[in-house]
């Protein structure tokens, strides 16, 4: 029988904060990290909102727990703090102790610091300033570096599909589990903003000028974050056997693909359709279980229609109570998958329904509208958390309440 998979330690930095513990408050004061970049030297500054960690790149070292050096990029620096935290909470010292593996996404890689240098490329006199950063534009680059850290040694891989890269470190992570090939796993992503990924979201029409406004009838876009989040994953026999801590069970998973566009989603939420009712199947649970789902929820256009739609058709007429966390995060692309999940073990242990921030009017192509209230004390035992991206990339998961 597949190993059962367990979820032992959590770790974070946001927007909204440095770790868990600061997200979980922020989260119930129903405050967002929405705002303009500090960060960015892009001439959208003041135009476009971010959600942006609120330290400049110099001061994230003390949080990474490493002294200041060349070479380590804001995504890398973001990936340490959260991988820190992941490790302490787990009560893991040394990841030597046990057979480890590390799973780590991103899809900007270290584009936030090389891009600063790009016109520095065609300059002879500065060309060798470019150069001893020019390995770190490679997602692979963070992935090392904290691996080289933190000492990771056992399997090492990065996950770059687009806004569901975490959540598929996360699906990877279980299997190596269930297949037996590790009993430990860490698993997340880490993401900094770039004015490339602004431009580019910018460019096709994507981002909104005001703060985003998930499964509303006036959306326009989404709002750009940045973050890392990481979950240790122990298989159920190493859990027992180490007396861990269990926070909570990855009971289901599932990608699916429908092949229908580049950058859209079907119309009528084929894949995420698909992908949550395998990852259910999975679970052993039925939809009448299902306390909350955490939705991708970008603000899209075309993203919110094919998502509603695919809980529809899944629900029927008992859709459960479902928001988008992003309007406090901003979409925090390859890092998406991780918080979020960090975001359902919370509401499992707390109770908590977390609110869909700045809805004021339900979409016309659909019968169902977010939660807009902060729910405390709501007995919250499974949830499913969905992360969709570019390529068709529908990852969807589901986080059980311990039962023992």
């Amino acid at each position: 029988m597949a190993e059962r998979v367990f979820i032992t330690g959590i770790g974070m930095i946001t927007a909204i904060g440095d770790n868990v513990a600061g997200n979980l408050h922020h989260l119930r004061l129903q405050h967002s990290g929405l705002g303009y970049s500090q960060y960015i030297d892009t001439i959208y500054k003041d135009v476009l909102p971010v959600a942006e960690v609120k330290h400049a790149s110099e001061s994230l070292f003390p949080l990474a727990g490493i002294p200041v050096k060349e070479g380590y990029t804001r995504t890398t620096l973001l990936g340490l703090a959260a991988m820190r935290e992941a490790l302490q909470h787990a009560g893991i010292t040394d990841v030597q102790s046990a057979p480890t593996g590390f799973i780590n996404a991103s899809t900007v890689g270290g584009m936030c610091d090389t891009e600063k240098l790009y016109f520095d490329i065609i300059n002879p006199e500065k060309n060798g300033s470019f150069l001893q950063y020019i390995d770190t534009l490679d997602c692979a680059d963070c992935t090392q570096r904290v691996a080289d850290i933190v000492g990771f040694s056992e399997h090492i891989a990065t996950i770059s599909t687009a806004c569901s890269s975490s959540a598929n470190a996360l699906m990877f992570g279980a299997r190596m589990i269930k297949q037996g090939l590790l009993p430990r796993m860490v698993c997340g992503g880490t993401e900094a903003l770039t004015r490339f990924t602004l431009n580019g979201f910018n460019s096709l029409k994507n981002v909104d000028k005001q703060f985003c406004r998930p499964f509303d009838q006036q959306r326009t876009g989404l709002n750009l974050g940045e973050g890392a989040a990481y979950l240790v994953l122990e298989g159920e026999s190493f859990a027992r056997a180490n007396n861990s801590r269990i926070l909570a069970e990855l009971s289901g998973y599932c990608n699916t693909n429908e092949a229908f566009h580049p950058t859209s989603p079907s119309p009528d939420g084929d894949g995420a359709y698909e992908a949550m009712k395998m990852a259910l199947a999975m679970s052993g649970h039925s939809l009448e279980e299902v306390s909350y789902i955490n939705v991708h929820g970008t603000a899209t256009l075309n993203n919110d229609v094919s998502e509603g739609k695919a809980l529809e058709r899944l629900f029927g007429e008992n859709v459960p109570l479902f928001s988008s966390t992003k309007p406090f995060t901003g979409h925090t692309l390859a890092a998406a998958g991780a918080i979020e999940a960090i975001y359902s073990i919370l509401a499992i242990q707390h109770g908590l329904i977390f609110p869909n921030l700045n809805f004021s009017e339900r979409m016309e192509e659909l019968n169902i509208s977010p939660v807009t209230t902060l729910m405390e004390g709501y007995p919250v035992n499974h949830v499913i958390s969905n992360s969709f991206g570019f390529g068709g990339n529908n990852a969807s998961l589901v986080i059980s309440k311990y039962e023992g």
